[in-house]
């Protein structure tokens, strides 16, 4: 059996000490679980397909009752001249027939537009790659404020680029991040985005991001919990830091 060394600081040992302790196993053991359960699935798992949702290869009656009867009735009050997404009266009304015939090859009407959904997980790192350009970008400029010379290049290197639209799941990203800015959050990040592309990066950036992430946590990670804003900002070192994270490992001594 291979042997995995891994070093972690001392409070976080003792914490999955705890968590081993409360399961009456050893801490070894405790690990090694978790390191099999992100490794080996206990059921057969597909990979997520992210782009359009794939049609439905059958309904049940009662959805098809409730579906057919949805569009018939939005095709009844739609304007004369409509024409939009919903189309027209005759165009709900071909999709009531769909269903009610039961044409199971005709079903990817019922999902045409829906895309995969983008997991909590992703969700969730979305917004915290958000939130790390938000703390760099008001970094930056409180220590420029200060009288810091801050690198052109690594402001520009530690800009908030968007994500590569052609790539599905980082274009489905980048349709979040929209969402999640139309009412005020994240704005100060609106001019980066603009000016690259209005936030298509053109290739893919998450692996940077995730990188640069990990990197910010560690540093994050190292302070005491503070209340006040000054707390969270970080130090020309620090934003060295992440930019030197977002280099894949086997380029860095290149950029060096």
């Amino acid at each position: 059996m291979a042997v995995l060394n891994i070093r972690v600081e001392d409070r976080v040992r003792d914490q999955l000490k705890e968590l081993a302790d409360d399961e009456g196993i050893s801490l070894s053991e405790y690990v090694r679980n978790l390191v099999m359960e992100a490794v080996v699935p206990v059921r057969e798992q597909q990979e997520a397909r992210h782009g359009g949702e794939p049609p439905q290869e059958t309904l049940r009656l009662i959805d098809r009752q409730i579906l057919s009867m949805l569009h018939r009735i939005l095709g009844r009050v739609l304007p004369e001249d409509a024409n939009d997404v919903d189309g027209d009266l005759n165009y709900q009304l071909m999709r009531a027939q769909i269903l009610e015939a039961g044409y199971t090859g005709e079903y990817w009407y019922a999902t045409a537009g829906f895309q995969t959904e983008l997991s909590h997980r992703d969700c969730d790192r979305v917004k915290d790659i958000l939130d790390m350009f938000r703390v760099i970008t008001y970094s930056i400029e409180r220590l420029e404020k200060d009288g810091a010379e801050v690198d052109e290049e690594l402001k520009g290197s530690l800009e908030f680029v968007g994500f590569d639209h052609n790539d599905p799941l980082e274009g489905q990203m980048a349709s979040y991040v929209q969402f999640l800015m139309r009412d005020g959050r994240w704005t100060e990040l609106g001019a980066q985005l603009e000016r690259h592309d209005n936030g298509n990066s053109h290739h893919r950036v998450l692996e940077m991001y995730l990188r640069m992430l990990a990197e910010y946590r560690r540093i994050m990670d190292g302070r005491g919990r503070g209340f006040s804003r000054m707390d969270y900002f970080l130090s020309l070192d620090e934003l060295q830091q992440i930019d030197e994270a977002s280099v894949h490992p086997s380029s860095r001594k290149l950029k060096g």
